[in-house]
């Protein structure tokens, strides 16, 4: 093993991979994240190397990696691999030690999972029926809008009125905002509208305690969606520390605890 073990976190997602880089006190040497793109393996390789150069390190560095994700089981380097309910509560538990509700709204679907005091996973919930709620819903509906992804939380601070897209699904929610569009609807209340369904597909999934942690790339590219929480659950609501590297920081840990 090299004098200076290091250990790698890979969260391989459908539509963006994370990775994250410990040193041997636990540390973190580097971050990093991508677009999946069409190979996950390929994704896992260009990452590693990644937070390998950043940390001026090499291979030989590595004493442990674990991937999670969905495409966890293609990176033909991983020492382990974990699901990324376990990855994602461990990375919040770290973070948060505490009883708690994680919620992950990630690039294709949202997770719920209830985290007890001592960090282990009590039970989790997950929407897969759709991509309503989810990164891939907020892309699409601003496409929709023709407003750039940095525009639609300034857009929605300023709106004059609460609307919630009600589909259920995200091409009847396409539709919705073009009827909306043509009645009118101011581009800030439709933005609005745009995270209060985010925000409505979470709430229905199940029961929400009394301590919410919020992870995933939607709330680390737009925090108004944590209020929204807040304000619709009555909870207290905490975002993650780099809420989109969760997961892979939590297969980091798990990595450098020996997987």
């Amino acid at each position: 093993m090299s004098a200076r073990p290091l250990y790698l976190g890979l969260d391989l997602g459908s539509a963006w991979s994370k990775a994250v880089l410990l040193g041997p006190d636990g540390q973190v040497l580097a971050r990093a994240a991508r677009r999946t793109g069409m190979r996950f393996e390929d994704a896992a390789g260009a990452l590693r190397d990644d937070v390998l150069d950043r940390a001026g390190a090499t291979a030989a560095d590595l004493a442990s990696v674990v991937s999670t994700g969905y495409g966890r089981r293609n990176v033909p380097f991983a020492d382990a691999r974990r699901t990324e309910i376990s990855c994602h509560a461990r990375g919040a538990h770290h973070h948060f030690p505490r009883e708690l509700d994680l919620v992950d709204i990630g690039g294709q679907d949202n997770k719920i999972v209830h985290v007890r005091r001592d960090g282990a996973v009590a039970n989790f919930l997950m929407n897969r029926k759709c991509a309503a709620g989810t990164g891939a819903f907020v892309e699409e509906i601003a496409h929709r809008l023709d407003v750039p992804l940095e525009e639609l939380e300034p857009l929605a601070e300023a709106a004059t009125r609460e609307i919630t897209l009600s589909s259920f699904c995200t091409v009847f929610s396409a539709t919705e905002v073009i009827k909306l569009i043509r009645e009118g609807e101011s581009p800030g209340n439709l933005c609005r509208g745009i995270f209060n369904s985010v925000i409505a597909r979470v709430v229905e999934m199940g029961p929400l305690g009394g301590f919410i942690v919020m992870s995933g790339g939607v709330v680390a590219a737009f925090p108004v969606v944590a209020r929204i929480l807040a304000e619709k659950t009555g909870a207290e609501v905490a975002v993650a520390p780099h809420p989109q590297h969760l997961g892979a920081f939590g297969a980091a840990l798990v990595a450098r605890e020996g997987g």
